[in-house]
């Protein structure tokens, strides 16, 4: 039993490893989620060794639903775990095993469609940080003024079945999207700090060139007004020769003009 579970272990990594590669985020030796949903069927209602996932210190997400599971005792040590699907099984009591194992960062926590009866059997769970409980489908949801008593005994939680303490609805995974958001802000940012160093260098060219600073676009000016200068001066003196052959050196002819006067008189 425990090589199939390896075995539905590995198979889960690949396809993890898989979804990594082929998005934009980079494959991790050490996953963050692990999905084993109907992967094995326990032996005994009972789970795996605990070294099969405590070699995972890293695991936020384990998902473990329909696997006929109905005991917790000896439930792995997860220290980073964050959410936990138990959801589709026959887990009637022993929430305390969840707190032995410290799970200090567990969050969320779905035991829906299992075979809990007593909010009584409930009340391990006050000693964990909840912020979410799903008991969907469990018996224990008819029990008279149900969710009052739930709220009243877990302080920390502000979600039960996907509801509020005033039955609104959770937004559908917020958490993720909040990360998504960050992540597209950062991006943002990062683009325009980027584009705003590339429009400085720009406008610190410009500035060079229309503000006469001295430097390289400055000679430019000077040197293209001399060229015209000139080429005005070599026309002037082209023309002067085909009128008279009377010129000064700097291109005026006003001699050769007086000259030219007192001849006709």
């Amino acid at each position: 039993m425990d090589e199939a579970w390896e075995r539905a272990v590995e198979a889960a990594l690949e396809v993890h490893a898989a979804e990594s590669s082929s998005s934009s985020s980079s494959p991790s030796s050490a996953p963050r989620t692990l999905t084993l949903d109907g992967a094995v069927k326990c032996l005994h209602g009972r789970l795996p060794p605990p070294s099969l996932f405590e070699k995972f210190p890293n695991l936020e997400h384990l998902s473990l639903a329909n696997i006929g599971v109905s005991s917790l005792e000896k439930f792995p040590r997860l220290r980073n775990l964050q959410r936990l699907i138990l959801s589709d099984n026959r887990i009637a009591g022993g929430l305390e095993f969840l707190v032995e194992a410290g799970l200090d960062s567990l969050r969320d926590l779905d035991l829906s469609n299992n075979r809990i009866q007593l909010i009584e059997d409930l009340a391990p769970l006050a000693q964990l940080r909840l912020v979410s409980l799903d008991l969907y489908e469990c018996p224990v949801t008819r029990a008279k003024d149900y969710r009052s008593r739930v709220f009243g005994m877990i302080r920390s939680l502000k979600y039960l079945d996907k509801m509020d303490a005033d039955e609104n609805e959770r937004p559908e995974s917020d958490d993720d999207d909040d990360e998504e958001e960050e992540e597209d802000e950062d991006e943002e940012e990062d683009e325009i700090d980027g584009d705003g160093e590339v429009d400085g260098e720009d406008r610190r060219g410009k500035g060079v060139n229309g503000a006469g600073r001295s430097g390289d676009g400055v000679v430019d000016v000077d040197e293209d007004e001399s060229d015209a200068d000139e080429e005005e001066t070599e026309v002037g003196v082209r023309r002067e020769a085909n009128g008279s052959h009377h010129h000064h050196s700097n291109g005026f002819h006003v001699a050769a003009v007086g000259e030219q006067v007192r001849a006709s008189r």
